[in-house]
């Protein structure tokens, strides 16, 4: 049986961007499938008590630079060079994440996570305004309007709140998020451990 990774994803966390664009790697090594679950980050935030990183260790000292240079070696390590800054974080992603489950529904959810992966951390685009993401999405020969349409469907809103739910239920805290089997593996840091759990679970 292909061995899963599930990967809690919000396209609001800068580090889901470099773990997503680390783990075709870990894919092709194991051969491991990779499933994205759509949850809003802001709500995990809430159900847990938990804050940003910029928030959280605001006040030591250190602690966010290191956090860069760590972020700096990772992108080293994985030649990851269109990375930039979004001049706009933090952003609001509730429609863009809604509009990602409504992509996954229609079947183009690979191209609608690139596009939106692409605009939002190596084009700097604000994208929690919606006529740049209807330029985004049609720049990718998607239907923008529809996609955008259907962030309002109710059923799209209650799986997006249910993923989230569930994902906390889990022990999730945060985003990036990784389960092999039962196992949770928090932070793009840990991809080595993600590694290591799907190739003990083939091996079993």
């Amino acid at each position: 049986m292909m061995s899963r990774i599930d990967f809690i994803f919000d396209f609001g966390s800068p580090n889901a961007y470099l773990a997503w664009k680390a783990l075709p790697e870990i894919a092709q090594r194991t051969g491991a499938q990779i499933t994205l679950i759509p949850c809003l980050l802001g709500g995990i935030f809430k159900l847990t008590n938990n804050r940003s990183p910029m928030v959280a260790f605001d006040k030591v000292k250190g602690k966010l630079e290191y956090e860069q240079l760590e972020t700096r070696r990772f992108m080293a390590r994985h030649s990851l060079t269109a990375f930039r800054h979004n001049p706009h974080f933090p952003l609001n992603t509730l429609q863009v994440m809604r509009s990602f489950v409504a992509a996954q529904r229609a079947g183009v959810g690979t191209a609608y996570l690139v596009a939106v992966q692409r605009a939002m951390w190596e084009a700097g685009e604000k994208m929690d305004d919606p006529e740049v993401i209807r330029s985004v999405l049609e720049a990718a020969d998607l239907d923008g309007p529809t996609l955008i349409a259907a962030a309002n469907d109710p059923s799209v809103k209650a799986e997006l709140t249910t993923n989230t739910h569930s994902a906390v239920a889990r022990g999730v805290f945060g985003i990036p998020t990784f389960f092999v089997g039962g196992e949770m593996f928090f932070g793009k840091e840990r991809l080595g451990q993600v590694e290591e759990a799907v190739r003990q679970t083939a091996a079993r």
